[in-house]
């Protein structure tokens, strides 16, 4: 068994599978290009911390249905799946997890925001 964390070896395993990560300075031209990003934080994060613009909330508990190209619940932004997606969490952990998953479910281009929200949050405030 390895010293390093099973987490920690299930996120290497993750940001292999997913396309390359998006960093922060790159967020605006991923919009541009017409990426879905969607902003997968709890209410109460996106309430203390204030919205994601260009993003699409979607909480992770309902994501796998919400942009799952071949269920009746998805998003009707969400039709193709190689449309290019963009998870973002707080951080950037969870939604590493999360495009992996989505990479499970067919999605062809999905990715995730290095340092989540609060990456993004730092560059927009200049910290």
């Amino acid at each position: 068994m390895s010293d390093q964390p099973a987490i920690d070896r299930a996120l290497a395993v993750a940001r292999q599978r997913i396309a390359p990560r998006v960093e922060a300075a790159g967020l605006a031209a991923e919009l541009a290009a017409g990426a879905l990003v969607v902003d997968t934080r709890a209410s109460a994060l996106r309430t203390r911390d204030g919205d994601l613009p260009g993003a699409v909330v979607v909480e992770r508990n309902v994501l796998e249905w919400r942009l799952d190209p071949t269920c009746p619940h998805r998003l009707s932004e969400m039709d193709e799946p190689g449309r290019r997606v963009v998870v973002v969490c707080d951080e950037g952990y969870a939604s590493t997890l999360a495009a992996a998953g989505l990479k499970d479910l067919g999605l062809l281009d999905v990715t995730d925001l290095v340092g989540g929200f609060q990456a993004w949050r730092a560059l927009e405030l200049g910290d």
